[in-house]
Parts: structure tokens; sequence; C-alpha cells
């Protein structure tokens, strides 16, 4: 929702601020005032193209800024994150300048963005129904995400993206399959061929280092058992047949002993149990060093362990550095076989499944098309209701859902696209007699605005609001007044303050009987400057006496008292029940 819209220096308006009302909003004022900059405001911050010649004379610089608040879960709270630029407080500051010469710079909350990132949170935060913002309903995909958003299909739309995505990953490994095949079944010998090698060596992770440490001992077997007997001698005679020298094991006991003879008070116990510990310690010296002397590795070993580390070696450097790396390859390499073995069995293994998967979409689809023709059905009608109180009697829209038809000559996949089988086009007939044409292409900017006015009347109705957590989303009305007048501007008027019970509604008018319906009024006007800078357009907000006194104005163009008692009554008849 939009909290404030704050402009300076863009066209006639030096500076201004607006804060429009939860609800309804009427912006209103003489024609070429400048209400237009309010809207030009809107896009610019919307990311829309900079255009200098709408800085104002003799400024430097134009600029916008829109408060928007937000809730912590919606969409555009996420790509403001993703942005690097947080909500604070629930609120988004979306912020464009342009400059008289150089770039237009865009900031989100005080962070300078690429202007794409502004267009993307604001269309997740604004509507604008203009005549130059219609045609982006014209398209089909936008068509269709209407309709969707409207039928409230996500479950529907959920299976099938499940089920398009499995068919187009089974087309994908048969296409890979059928067209490569020489160059697949080269790769899978040479992968065999890998696999067997490496099985016949029969590799174990880390064998090659075990192996190089027992070479290493046996070529240097002299020098080990040389250094270890010396130890060991050193430490217990005994260990090496000589049972009358006293080695260091027993000379530690020994003084341990003498120790714990001593029976005075002092620190005797205490170092007779440091010696025990050291003891203890040197006798499981001596026995690691006794174990080294049993190992019985002789040179007749030495041939086959060099031989295995070659065979280790030849493995590493092929498919290594490592022999886990090895032992990884050939793992993968099992499972790589089985995709790469292009028989003819495997491909019409794979043919049968695909058959399955284009079923299991098609039924998916069909139950997509199933909520999107009752949907659009009900909305069709309507919108044709709405329309008849819009002036706009006989005037309709069809919402035509139409499933494509398989054509088994094209390969079976051709009825489905991602978002479906169903071509969805919003036809149009502005008028009785007059044929159904594309929207777009079929109304003037005041028809088109108050079609898309009924669109998003019945589409608030069928959402029922939007959460606790969920700030409403602004629609902006420009021009949807254009050939309105009498009874069937009330009824425009009313129809915009329903949708402003479920929205943020700003409507750009020149009708007394649809501004009389907004919850808060702004009034631009001309004003003269006494610089050579020309007129200057002010923007300020009207209430009470003053509004009464604006919308008298815009009944009959004076403030007599039989204008102001109209106004007076228009004000007060202009409520929902």
């Amino acid at each position: 929702m939009l909290e404030e819209l704050e402009i300076r220096d863009l066209g006639p308006i030096r500076s201004a601020v607006l804060t429009p009302a939860a609800g309804m909003t009427a912006i209103t004022g003489e024609t070429g005032a400048g209400k237009s900059m309010l809207l030009n405001a809107i896009r610019l911050i919307s990311g829309d193209t900079a255009d200098v010649g709408r800085v104002s004379a003799g400024a430097d610089a134009a600029w916008a800024q829109g408060v928007f608040a937000v809730g912590s879960m919606d969409q555009a709270a996420v790509i403001a994150a993703e942005a690097g630029a947080e909500p604070e407080d629930g609120e988004l500051f979306l912020s464009r300048s342009v400059p008289v010469s150089g770039r237009s710079r865009a900031t989100l909350n005080g962070r300078s963005v690429p202007r794409s990132v502004l267009g993307k949170i604001a269309e997740e935060l604004v509507t604008i129904h203009g005549q130059a913002d219609q045609l982006r309903i014209a398209s089909g995909t936008r068509q269709r995400e209407f309709l969707d958003a409207v039928a409230g299909d996500q479950a529907e739309l959920d299976a099938y993206h499940g089920a398009w995505e499995a068919l187009m990953a089974m087309d994908e490994r048969l296409e890979r399959l059928t067209s490569q095949q020489a160059s697949m079944r080269q790769q899978a010998d040479y992968l065999r061929e890998s696999i067997e090698r490496i099985d016949r060596v029969d590799p174990h992770p880390g064998e090659d280092e075990e192996l190089k440490a027992r070479r290493s001992r046996i070529e240097n077997a002299a020098e080990i058992a040389q250094g270890v007997g010396g130890a060991l001698a050193a430490l217990d005679a005994s260990a090496v047949g000589e049972p009358d020298a006293p080695g260091a094991v027993e000379l530690v006991t020994r003084a341990a002993q003498h120790l714990r003879s001593i029976r005075v008070d002092g620190p005797f116990a205490d170092l007779a149990d440091r010696l025990e510990s050291i003891g203890t310690d040197l006798s499981d010296v001596v026995f690691g060093l006794s174990r080294q002397i049993d190992m019985d590795e002789g040179v007749d070993d030495l041939d086959a362990i060099n031989g295995r580390i070659h065979e280790l070696d030849e493995l590493t450097r092929r498919w290594g550095p490592t022999l886990a790396d090895v032992i990884a390859w050939r793992d993968k390499a099992v499972l790589d076989v089985e995709d790469l073995d292009a028989s003819p069995e495997k491909v019409a293994e794979l043919e049968d499944e695909r058959r399955r998967l284009f079923e299991s979409a098609l039924q998916a689809a069909d139950r997509l098309s199933e909520v999107r023709r009752r949907a659009a059905s009900e909305l069709s009608a309507r919108v044709g209701e709405e329309l008849s109180s819009l002036a706009m009697a006989g005037a309709g829209l069809e919402i035509r859902v139409t499933p494509r038809d398989m054509d088994r000559n094209r390969g079976g996949t051709w009825p489905l696209d991602a978002n479906g089988r169903d071509d969805i086009a919003f036809l149009f007939t502005p008028f009785p007699g007059s044929p159904q044409l594309p929207m777009g292409k079929s109304a003037s900017g005041g028809e088109l605005s108050r079609l898309m006015l009924a669109l998003e009347l019945v589409a608030a109705e069928r959402r029922m609001g939007y959460g606790p957590d969920s700030p409403a989303m602004t629609f902006i009305f420009d021009e949807v007044d254009a050939g309105v007048g009498g009874k069937s501007a009330v009824e425009l008027g009313r129809r915009l303050a329903r949708l402003a019970r479920g929205a943020q509604v700003i409507v750009v008018t020149h009708l007394a009987q649809v501004a009389s319906w907004a919850d808060a009024q702004f009034v631009v006007s001309k004003g003269e400057r006494s610089s050579d800078d020309g007129v200057a357009t002010t923007v300020h907000e009207v209430r009470g006496a003053d509004r009464e006194r604006e919308i008298a104005r815009m009944l009959s163009g004076s403030e007599s008292e039989t204008s102001l008692d109209h106004a007076r009554e228009l004000l007060a008849e202009s409520r929902l029940d």
C-alpha cells in the first residue's frame, strides 16, 4: 500500500507530498493542471524509462519517492531483501532521481539498485490502469496469469508443473540417448573397460601409502634394526638377551622403590608416583619397540610390494590423484554406463516410461483446464454485469479457454507447454453488434480502463481479502471516467469505492460523481510564479468546506449556493451501505 508519494521538480510540480488514504483517493483538478505528473512519478519509481524533458524548468534534476507498507512475507519484501535492502519497520522507500544531464539513479531504502529492481518490486505493489498501461493485459501470458490468480488454481498448477518437469527430463534423456548413440556407445565402452581395469586391481583407500611405508621399512631394515635394538638395550636389556645388565625401566623402578622405603613426611610418595608413571610409559615404549623387532618383512616381499605400488600408481595417474578419487570415479562410471547404454531395449524401456509420464502430464493439464474453464465462465458473466453498470450496456467479455488437441505426428508433446495445454484469449465486445476482438485492439482508453476496473472488482471479490500480514495492492485508474456521466458516473464511483474495501484505489478523475466516493481527495491546481520559471502546480488535500467547494466546481464550474448544496448532497449520498 502506498503511504506517501513525494515529488520535487517534476514537470510543473516544484514540490508536493501526497498521502493517499488506505481506501479510495481521488485526484482532481482543472484540465492541464498537471495531474498526469502524479502518475508519471509513480511510473518513474516503478522503473520506467527516465525522460529528462520532464525535469522542471531551471531545476538540476527531478526526484520522486514512494513509501510503501509491506508485509514481512510479501514478495516485494523478498525481492528487496535479495537486493540487500530489507524493509525498515515494514516500509519500502522507492526513489528515483533524473538529472538534466547524466544517468538517472534508482534507490531502494537508501541503497542504489538497478531500476529493474524497482520495477520488480513495484509490479508486486502497484497496478496502473491508464491508456498507456492497458496493453500489458493484451498479452496471452498476462491473461493466463490473471485468470489463474482469479481461479485460485495453484494446487492444480503445482501438480501440472511437477508432471511437466518430469516429462521434460525424460525427453532430454531420450534425446541424449537417441541422437548421440554412436558417441555414447564409444563412451560406454571406455567406461566399461576402465571399470574392469579398476576392479581387477581392486584398490582400497590409502593402500598405496601403507605399501610405500612398508617398502621404506624393508629398504631401511638394517638401520631400523640397529636403532630399535640400541633403544631396547638402553631401556630394558633383558628384551635383547642381556638379563644381567640393568636398563632404564629397571633403574626407574628401583628409584621408586627407594623412595617408597622412606617413612619420613615429605614429597617422597608423590615423587615415587611420578617415577612409577614414567616406568609404565617406558614399559609401553619397550612393548612397542619389541613388536617392531618381531615384524618379519624380508627382501622377498619387496618385489611384490613394488609391483602393487606400480599398479596403484597407474590408477591414480589416470583417475586420481588419490585412490579414493579412483574409487569414486569407478562408482560414478557404473551409474553413467546405465544411461549411456543406448541399446534398443534401453531406449524402448525409456519410451514406455515417457508415454506414462506424458499421460500423467496430460491428465494434470486436463484438471487445470477444467478449473480454468469454470473460472473463465464465471468471470466473463460477472464482468458483463459490471460493464452494464459502467455505462457500457451491451458490452461483454468472453474469456475463451481452448485446450490444444494432441497431434500424434508431432511427438505427442505438442499440445502441452510449461503452463498446461490451454490457449487463453480475452475477447472484448465494446458495444452491441461489434465483433469480438482481442483486448487492446477493440476499445478506447476509457473503455479499456472501465473493463479493467470490472475485472479487478470481480477478482477482488473472489480473492476475499489479502490476509493480516499482507497490505493491500494499490490500483491506480486514469481516464476510467472518459465518456461517462450522470447515473453511470455514480455507479462508477460506487464500484471504485467497493474495490477500495479490499485494496488501495487512487483514481484521477474529472467527475464529481466519482470523486465524491473517495475517502481522501487531492486537488492539483496551477499557481503563478514570480520568477521566469512560469506556472507552478500545487497539490493539496481538501477536506470539509474546501472539499465541498471543489466538488461544486467539478459539478458546475462555480461555487454558488446551489452548486454547494448539490455538492453536500452528493457527498452525503456517496457512501457504501
